[in-house]
């Protein structure tokens, strides 16, 4: 059963890996293609003196060597491999890194030889080439999501460890079919098979010592080890050296959770595989460099939304009595309260009767969490509400609170002040970045989160946020909006 379950893994990569290379090719000859046409039919008139190089000389020649050795950079950079499919930014780097490492030696060489004709290539064929190649590694990495997300296309995965640990790592990679694991179960001190762990329900396949059989008996390929005092260096070892013959992958998952890959630093010393984390940074040129992107956002958001926003406005005014902007105190950067503004969609009574709502959550009815009130059917919404909130509109007037300087596009929930009274210590970690008008939270859900789940995600970009990771949320967001993502 192992040998067959794990052929198909290695099948199914080896045909992933194949589309892609099909696509590469495709995307290079198409941008290459296209470059020796501009450089030749286009520009004729400017095309260089050949005659030097021969007089049979031929730019086709120029253009198939040159295609050749970018397709085998992506080859030989790794771009293709299992390990960096799916998830993460590995992928994408290596295919940057390898095209601008085969134009960097073009351009070194058509300098040194003064060969204008690869100069021309260079300056059509880069941007173009390596534009096509992201798009068509995102487009083949969206297809491998929606596909693992309904099954397919995983790699079966045993954890090994103490209970705890080998549950809280089953728990995350379940949380994310998009990295490609299925965990079949799980192998901890004292496990005995049947056992369920957790309230998910994962298996437990048996004791630490059963690990390897319990890899063959469910036929995964990946034994997945975390802490634990029953695992020490020496086991590891074993346990690898038994993977060996069966072409089998061992994964090693540190006590770490929640920290962003360019924080995490590997090096071996001594055989040692130590691991750096970065202290977080909360000052200095990343927070300028922020504030500046926001402004220079912010100011073309509302270039392009100025008259929109004069259309709900007046839809708001139309529909309801009372005032077009509902301003409410929230809390921000280093627990200072600000007046965040947002189009009104609520009658002018809602505080009145949200303590009645209250008082059912606390008679029993599924009104939100202990801290957050969310309600799907809330009857203090008006039509227009309804329609603004579904669609984000409602908070476009906070872009005004991002000119300001009380918030940011990008960052944690802003609370309310009795929110604020039942945090726990470590949440008011969220107030070392100013709120944003998106984050993680509403790219991931939104109001469907549970409040731990909200918290996690805010605490994980506080630790780890970047300018990068901003630009990836606003695109989430234009994305959760369109599909309307626990919008309520």
């Amino acid at each position: 059963m192992s040998l067959t379950r794990a052929g198909q893994t290695h099948a199914w990569v080896a045909r992933f890996a194949d589309r892609l290379l099909l696509t590469d090719v495709a995307v290079v000859a198409c941008a290459i293609a296209f470059a020796q046409f501009v450089r030749f039919v286009v520009f004729a008139e400017n095309e260089p003196d050949l005659r030097a190089w021969g007089a049979s000389f031929d730019p086709t020649w120029v253009s198939a060597v040159l295609a050749s050795l970018w397709v085998g950079a992506l080859s030989a950079s790794g771009s293709r491999d299992a390990r960096v499919l799916g998830s993460g930014s590995a992928e994408y780097k290596r295919v940057l890194q390898a095209s601008l490492s085969v134009f960097g030696v073009v351009a070194i060489v058509a300098y040194v030889t003064r060969f204008d004709l690869a100069r021309g290539y260079v300056a059509i064929a880069l941007p173009l080439g390596l534009a096509t190649l992201l798009i068509g590694r995102w487009f083949w990495r969206g297809w491998l999501s929606r596909k693992r997300r309904r099954g397919f296309f995983l790699n079966q995965a045993v954890v090994v460890g103490s209970r705890a640990t080998a549950l809280h790592v089953a728990d995350e990679l379940s949380r994310s079919p998009a990295a490609g694991f299925s965990v079949r179960g799980v192998c901890v001190p004292g496990g005995k098979v049947g056992e369920m762990l957790g309230l998910g329900g994962v298996p437990v396949l048996g004791d630490i010592d059963d690990a390897i059989a319990s890899l063959r008996s469910v036929g995964a390929e990946t034994l997945v080890l975390t802490s634990s005092d029953e695992l020490p260096p020496r086991k590891i070892r074993e346990l690898s050296w038994q993977l060996e013959p069966t072409r089998q992958h061992l994964i090693v998952a540190p006590a770490l959770t929640d920290i962003g890959g360019p924080r995490l630093h590997t090096r071996p010393v001594a055989g040692l595989p130590l691991i750096h984390v970065e202290t977080p940074r909360f000052e200095g040129s990343k927070r300028f460099l922020k504030r500046v992107f926001d402004i220079a956002v912010t100011l073309g958001m509302l270039a392009v939304l100025a008259v929109p926003m004069c259309g709900v406005a007046l839809a708001v005014k139309i529909d309801s009595r009372g005032p077009t902007i509902f301003r409410q105190r929230r809390v921000g950067y280093r627990g200072n309260a600000f007046e965040m503004l947002k189009f009104r969609s609520m009658r002018t009574d809602a505080e009145r009767v949200l303590q009645t709502l209250l008082d059912e959550r606390d008679d029993g009815q599924d009104i939100g969490n202990a801290v957050l009130f969310k309600m799907k059917d809330d009857p203090r919404i008006t039509r227009v509400g309804r329609f603004i909130r579904r669609y984000s509109l409602d908070e476009l007037p906070q872009l005004l609170n991002v000119l300001r300087g009380d918030m940011s596009l990008v960052g944690p929930r802003p609370p309310l002040e009795r929110e604020v009274l039942r945090y726990d210590e470590h949440v008011h970690r969220k107030f070392l970045v100013k709120p944003g008008i998106t984050g993680l939270w509403q790219v991931s859900g939104r109001s469907n989160l549970s409040w731990e789940e909200s918290v996690r995600l805010d605490l994980y970009y506080v630790e780890n946020w970047s300018l990068a990771a901003d630009l990836q949320i606003l695109w989430r967001t234009v994305r959760a909006v369109v599909a309307r993502e626990g919008a309520y």
